[in-house]
């Protein structure tokens, strides 16, 4: 089974994909990782704020390696902001009952009453280079096109908007990871 994770920044896609792992001894790739790899090793001209050109660069690397995944029964764990709204069109029907799409959003209000402890657990699970630009009502912008745009794509987006801790654990609880199907012996 494939859990692949995404949503807005500083939603805890990260510190979602450590938690499965810790629960469910899945490893996951962090396309973070994947991109800071392929800019310090000079592969690419692209810069870490190059959002949407480096979803074009990225994606189609991750895609093949979550479809190579499957094709080998393997679980895996794939988190990052990379990922295209549009990304079931990228996977027939083969493919896609072996993964769980997980979206995370804050809603509005919660950004409003929570923003300063947001910032101060931005870097729990990767260290982040302070943004002093990091606002409020930017935080409120990425969290609603990101929502915006995977709902328009017909996908659920987990919405928190009170119990951050609560949200997380009732998506741990649900994981498919632990019952996952095995698929039919297919030809890569």
């Amino acid at each position: 089974m494939i859990t692949l994770i995404t949503g807005a920044g500083r939603t805890g896609k990260t510190l979602l994909a450590q938690k499965l792992l810790e629960e469910y001894h899945c490893p996951y790739l962090s396309i973070d990782h994947l991109k800071m790899g392929l800019i310090r090793s000079g592969m690419t001209d692209l810069t870490p704020e190059d959002d949407q050109a480096l979803t074009d660069y990225l994606w189609p690397i991750v895609r093949e390696m979550i479809k190579t995944a499957i094709e080998n029964r393997q679980n895996l764990i794939v988190e990052g902001c990379y990922v295209p709204f549009g990304w079931r069109r990228d996977f027939d029907e083969d493919y896609l009952p072996f993964i769980r799409f997980i979206c995370l959003a804050f809603s509005e209000g919660y950004i409003e009453t929570h923003f300063a402890e947001i910032i101060a657990h931005e870097s729990d699970i990767e260290r982040r280079a302070f943004e002093a630009d990091c606002t409020a009502a930017g935080l409120k912008e990425d969290n609603r096109r990101t929502a915006d745009g995977f709902r328009k794509a017909g996908e659920h987006v987990t919405m928190i908007d009170s119990d951050y801790e609560q949200a997380i654990r009732a998506l741990i609880d649900k994981s498919a990871a632990k019952h996952c199907p095995v698929p039919e012996d297919k030809e890569k």
